[in-house]
């Protein structure tokens, strides 16, 4: 597999499959992506690692490990095994990674995380035996399709984001997500993979000269700081959304250090720049996730997720499936079967020269090459004519004169609107005054993801062919609303949930505890503390009470009457299971069992689930008479019984039973005492 770095533990094609709702835009993926790397002989190739699993073949190789192919000889299954480097295995920091790596994606029980079965060493290698994915990875898809629909791009999003949603709310991030880490099974799944950076969220990992993660997917804090909260996560993945809709990367430079410079001044780019048609939910999805500011982006990748299935609801179907520029080539050039990557430059028309910053801005890319019409054939003259000569001057004067009033309309009259997202409003208006045009209203507005004092909306757009002269109205960001969490404490529930509603919060969570000053149902306490100031719509948890503590008291062997008498006057509620069972200690019609046990504590109101007994389950009793003493055992015992002995003075040497308590073929209840008789 030709790789640019990272790790992956893939193999085999993505294939297509019918049309299965979001798993349609597999149907576009008709070459089979091979990802076994195979250029190079491995001396573990053809090994059994830790006596258990044989290594069947190389995927891949990173910078901390190589994956294989392997079998579980004691389960007899396919799984990927992750090797660490002998050479790194002598660093404890980096085994004490890998194994970190283990135990987190162990605890992330999510169809979407790629599972972790096992880790071990054998001598030199430390291992992690991992789920093996048959497909290929998102770096693959990318590299051979270039650009995806909308719709394509978000079937991949929205699984990649509930796979880290559940990370971040276990207390991870990833910290190193990218196109190379989310693997695309063959039946259409999506799993992120490579867990190997993953931190707890209060980690705060400071470096010096080092940042742990991929260049062109790294948030400003990572670069700055170190900083890795869920919002790192938040950012990469708008990354990985506007290269799936545009088929490059945000950033590009000559070296990592212009990139990481960029990605601390330059906020990414519309998508909607570089593939005209894709809509403007799009472009507010990847505004949203990449903001340079950690705060203005959503928390976690829970929240993006809804920030994303809330603007997929919003797009028609037309929107969702805008076809890339690589795409509409490939069909123009009739290569409908034929997967094939067109330079960009070829898929769109050049542009005009425009200023040097404004080279990749929207006006730029919305602009056109003119071109000059071919003159027309020059007209025969009949012989004889004699107004061929006065037809050609009058024909030069209106060409000359209908060309000068063309250069006049479209050069002296009309201009574009300049570009002004995400531009200061002193910046817009010197734009507009370098374009001849004049600043109108100006309006302000909250925004979630423009920063505050920069330009929401012009209208008209930039672009749009306008009179000189004319005004353009922007709208300015007037940063997040916020809004203060109100006092809850004492409220019922369904009160503090209308008034979280009423402030524009969401209510959260809710848990309950026991509380002996907080009423049954009542608000104990809010997170984030009333008071707070937060953002708009945030969700707010509540604890509520379940009132004061009651112990549970101990029914069994009581009847049911007198069961349920005693736990209502404690302030429970009974249920009595329908199911009864057989118990040798309980008489037909006691309580056997109860839930919750006694000694417990419950709430005023909770229920206690009643098991009666119909009493001892009965067997029929084996005849051992004339059988020696220690078959005679054997036999009962087996049968379920107890045995005791009665030899009398007369049977102290004897072996041999005489009689039994019970006569054989009769019943006894199982587990009761049969004596047997010796003389």
């Amino acid at each position: 597999m030709r790789r640019s770095g990272g790790l992956t533990h893939v193999t085999g094609p993505l294939q297509s499959r019918p049309d299965s709702g979001r798993g349609k835009w597999l149907s576009v993926v008709a070459r089979t992506l091979a990802c076994v790397d195979t250029t190079l002989q491995d001396p573990l190739v053809g090994q059994v690692l830790d006596a258990r699993y044989r290594i069947d073949a190389r995927i891949a190789v990173g910078g901390m490990a190589t994956v294989y192919r392997a079998v579980d000889t004691r389960l007899d299954r396919v799984l990927a095994l992750k090797v660490m480097h002998p050479s790194l295995a002598v660093d404890v920091s980096f085994v004490e990674r890998f194994i970190r790596e283990a135990k987190s994606v162990a605890r992330l029980a999510h169809p979407n995380v790629v599972q972790v079965f096992d880790q071990g060493t054998d001598g030199s290698y430390v291992y992690l035996a991992m789920e093996y994915v048959a497909g290929c990875t998102l770096r693959d898809v990318l590299r051979e399709r270039g650009a995806l629909q909308p719709r394509a791009a978000l079937d991949i999003l929205e699984p990649v984001l509930a796979a880290l949603g559940a990370a971040h709310r276990a207390g991870f991030v990833h910290r190193d997500m990218k196109p190379e880490n989310v693997l695309i099974g063959d039946d259409g799944r999506v799993k992120v993979a490579d867990f190997g950076l993953v931190r707890a969220v209060d980690t705060v990992t400071n470096t010096t000269g080092t940042v742990l993660g991929t260049v062109a997917y790294l948030a400003p804090e990572q670069i700055e700081n170190g900083t890795a909260d869920p919002r790192v996560d938040v950012y990469a993945c708008g990354v990985m959304l506007f290269e799936m809709l545009t088929g490059d990367k945000p950033h590009d430079g000559d070296s990592p250090a212009v990139i990481l410079y960029k990605h601390l001044h330059e906020d990414v780019p519309p998508p909607s720049a570089a593939v005209p048609g894709l809509a403007y939910e799009l472009d507010e999805m990847v505004a949203s996730a990449t903001a340079r500011t950690p705060d203005i982006r959503p928390h976690d990748a829970v929240a993006l997720l809804r920030q994303v299935r809330d603007g997929r609801a919003g797009l028609s179907a037309e929107q969702l499936d805008v076809v890339p520029p690589q795409a509409l080539t490939a069909e123009h050039d009739g290569a409908d079967d034929r997967t094939s990557v067109i330079p960009r430059a070829l898929a769109t028309l050049r542009p005009l020269p425009v200023n040097e910053d404004d080279e990749t801005s929207e006006a730029a890319l919305n602009r056109t090459s003119r071109f000059e019409s071919p003159p027309p054939p020059p007209s025969r003259r009949r012989p004889g004519s004699r107004r061929g000569p006065l037809a050609i001057v009058v024909a030069v004067l209106l060409v000359l004169g209908l060309g000068a009033g063309i250069w006049y309309i479209n050069s002296g009259q009309f201009t574009e609107v300049p570009p002004l997202l995400a531009k200061t409003q002193s910046q817009a208006e010197s734009r507009l005054e370098n374009a001849g045009l004049e600043l109108g209203k100006v309006e302000h507005a909250y925004s979630d993801t423009v920063e505050r004092g920069q330009i929401i909306s012009s209208d008209p757009k930039a672009g749009t062919r306008i009179r000189g002269n004319d005004s353009v109205s922007i709208t300015v960001s007037d940063g997040p609303e916020t809004v203060r969490v109100p006092a809850l404490e004492g409220q019922k529930l369904a009160k503090a949930r209308a008034q979280l509603k009423a402030d524009g919060l969401e209510p959260g969570m809710v848990t309950r505890e026991f509380s002996e000053d907080v009423p049954r149902g009542s608000v104990i306490s809010a997170r984030p503390a009333d008071g707070t100031k937060v953002r708009a719509g945030t969700a707010v948890a509540l604890v509520v009470s379940k009132g004061s503590p009651i112990d549970i008291p101990d029914v069994t062997g009581a009847d049911e009457a007198d069961a349920r008498a005693q736990l209502q006057d404690a302030g429970l509620k009974v249920k009595i299971a329908t199911e009864r069972v057989n118990s040798s200690e309980f008489d037909k019609g006691q309580v056997a069992q109860q839930t919750p046990k006694a000694g417990g504590r419950a709430a005023e109101g909770d229920t206690v689930t009643l098991t009666l007994s119909k009493g001892p389950e009965m067997i029929e009793v084996p005849d051992v008479t004339g059988d020696s003493v220690d078959d005679a055992t054997r036999t009962l015992e087996s049968a379920g019984f107890q045995v005791d002995e009665d030899r009398g003075l007369l049977g102290l040497f004897g072996d041999e039973v005489k009689g039994q308590s019970v006569e054989g073929g009769q019943t006894a209840p199982k587990g009761s005492t049969i004596t047997i008789k010796i003389r």
